[in-house]
């Protein structure tokens, strides 16, 4: 068994920024276990133009940390605290991913210039085009390897292991995927830096080789909060990409065909009445990409048409950038539309060589990936993005109940409803940056007895290797299409009570199938994957049972649209009455939802009271005072 003051698990643009943290502020007890360098969601993708928010910093708008921290809170379900945290440390994080060369613009005067994102009134916005987050795992991978940080890979994280009474974390169990062989390590502190729920879905636009690991954190007791919130949107699905942004600006034609391809036509018109209509929804699903229900009516129409020619009418549905659509005029689109047109320099015939003009690393971006918009169209569906929601932290990032645990990145559930394009990354970034902190300030020193810890893993492994003398009847990638389209099918955007009630039945069977069946006889990737579907499939019961509770109580908000006979009609060319909503009850923005194992050994929910951002008036020698005793790490204290 190998141990460590700190095991960072998981190695993303979070859990890098985290062991480069660490060490700089003098935690040089630092091993990072991952599946690989080069896997996961940070190093895997992107979009037109990935984005990052940040505090603004260029010109003469007036910016601040507490007006940030209202932006980012003001989709609701969000604690103000943990969104002024994040703005206030978006300055200090971003220009460390400068120092270590990532290239994000700026002008002859040192200005690091933004624009506006979706959800934000301001210009904070950044980026460094279609690879934003892979460049910053490029430039912390580097510095890493610079500072000789311990990186194992080809380890997948099968169990976290906790002390008796569940208070703390104090190591966990992994899989060599290549050789089969298990692995204790113990850990003071473990920094979770495990990405959002990629396995969970079918339809999915998180990279093929991440699959996250949320259901390891559920299953050693933490806490998660506002699973039920997550993010769809359009995207390629034979290379996994969004078509956000300008792959929308440039006006391209919606194609259906049927399953062979054949009995092509721009299905979008017939919910239309003229061809400019269309074309400006079109466009501006280019600035409100993820699918919203409060743009229903309104952009989001785009992800509910496509969602019936391809899971109701069963057809397929692409992009074509060849040629334009059948009657565009830009005399005749509106004002916002043709103004960034011709502001952009496009107005030109063809989507493609508006794009190229506009965008030409997003053509290069799927030549590379053997997609050549010139010849071809671009098969896309609404697709699983992000989560929301997840473990749920505190200021420091710390598990609100599992104590030395800290999940950093998308698998900590800070955002709430909605939150700005581009936060997401930000938030890793300070969430790294808060958890090195507090562990750099507070747990340094050993607190757990090495012979009680083995104690605990003997026991864990013994649970373990005795499956491993059962015969394994399930197969794992039976069972994993099995959960995925389970969670395609009703835990996607469009929602009901019915489907979802439905769905928890096959869901809880096969939680407790997977977790009784054997493990003998499998070969060590198929080990791996049997071992993971178990955490995959524990996760996806948990998130069903949020969704549900969000159909009962809440209605149609941020990702989902939530289904209801009774409902409010969508649309008005959309008359069938299965397309009526469920309207949002929206004093439960004021509330996060939170879930964890209850009495019974089943899924628990419960409400908790969104805290506000603060409106700190601090006096410098007070607060120089509390930070050179190390008060402010003490847990009553206050922003």
């Amino acid at each position: 068994m190998k141990k460590y003051n700190t095991l960072v698990i998981g190695s993303g643009a979070s859990g890098l920024a985290a062991a480069v943290r660490l060490d700089a502020l003098g935690v040089k007890d630092v091993a990072i276990y991952t599946e690989g360098l080069g896997m996961g969601t940070s190093i895997n993708t992107g979009s037109d133009k990935q984005t990052y928010y940040k505090l603004g910093m260029y010109g003469k708008e007036g910016d601040s940390p507490v007006m940030m921290a209202r932006d980012l809170s003001a989709g609701g379900s969000m604690h103000g605290d943990i969104a002024l945290v994040e703005a206030a440390m978006s300055p200090l994080g971003f220009h460390h991913l400068v120092t270590l060369g990532v290239p994000f613009p700026h002008d002859p005067l040192g200005q690091y210039i933004g624009y506006k994102t979706d959800h934000d009134p301001k210009r904070r916005a950044t980026s460094c085009g279609p690879y934003t987050s892979r460049d910053m795992c490029v430039a912390l991978i580097k510095e890493v390897k610079r500072r000789n940080i311990s990186v194992m890979e080809k380890r997948i994280a099968v169990k976290l292991l906790t002390d008796d009474g569940k208070v703390r974390v104090c190591g966990a169990i992994f899989i060599n995927r290549e050789t089969g062989e298990m692995e204790c390590v113990q850990a003071e502190n473990i920094v979770f830096a495990v990405g959002g729920p990629g396995g969970l879905y079918k339809t999915s636009v998180y990279p093929a080789v991440h699959t996250g690991a949320i259901g390891l954190g559920i299953e050693a007791g933490a806490k998660g909060c506002n699973l039920a919130e997550s993010q769809f949107g359009l995207a390629s699905i034979k290379f996994r990409w969004n078509v956000s942004g300008s792959y929308m600006q440039v006006l391209p034609r919606f194609i259906s065909t049927d399953a062979e391809g054949n009995d092509a036509k721009e299905f979008l018109r017939e919910y239309f009445d003229t061809t400019e209509d269309m074309l400006n929804v079109v466009f501006l699903k280019g600035y409100q990409w993820p699918f919203a229900a409060g743009h229903v009516p309104g952009s989001s129409l785009i992800d509910i048409f496509t969602y019936i020619e391809t899971e109701q009418r069963h057809r397929r549905v692409f992009l074509d950038y060849r040629t334009d659509p059948e009657g565009l005029d830009f005399s005749k689109l509106n004002a916002e539309t043709k103004e960034y047109l011709e502001r952009s320099g496009i107005l030109c015939d063809t989507p493609l060589k508006r794009l190229e003009i506009l965008n030409s690393p997003a053509i290069e971006l799927y030549r590379r990936n053997g997609i050549d918009l010139a010849t071809e169209m671009l098969e896309i569906a609404v697709c699983a993005q992000h989560n929301n929601g997840g473990l749920a932290g505190n200021i420091w990032w710390e598990s609100i109940n599992l104590k030395h645990l800290f999940p950093v990145g998308e698998v900590n559930g800070t955002h709430g409803v909605t939150r700005p394009g581009g936060s997401a990354l930000n938030s890793g970034q300070a969430g790294a940056f808060r958890a090195s902190e507090y562990i750099a300030s507070k747990y340094q020193a050993d607190t757990m007895d090495a012979a009680a810890f083995a104690a605990i893993a003997e026991r864990e492994m013994a649970v373990l290797q005795l499956l491993q003398q059962q015969p394994a009847n399930c197969d794992w990638r039976a069972e994993r299409a099995e959960f995925q389209q389970r969670m395609s099918e009703s835990g996607s955007f469009i929602r009901s009570a019915d489907k979802v009630t439905e769905a928890l039945d096959g869901a809880h069977k096969q939680w407790q199938r997977l977790y009784t069946d054997g493990l003998g006889g499998l070969a060590p990737e198929d080990l791996t994957e049997a071992l993971r579907n178990r955490q995959l499939c524990l996760a996806h019961v948990f998130y069903l049972e949020c969704i549900l509770m969000q159909i009962d109580y809440i209605g149609s908000r941020g990702g989902s649209l939530v289904l209801a006979p009774d409902g409010k009609e969508i649309y008005e060319k959309l008359s069938d009455p299965f397309w009526r909503m469920k309207e949002e009850n929206t004093p439960y923005r004021r509330m996060m939802m939170l879930c964890g194992f209850g009495g019974n050994g089943y899924p628990e929910i419960y409400w908790d009271v969104c805290r506000d951002v603060p409106d700190p008036d601090g006096w410098f020698e007070t607060v120089w005072s509390d930070y050179r005793s190390k008060k402010i790490y003490d847990d009553e204290a206050k922003a």
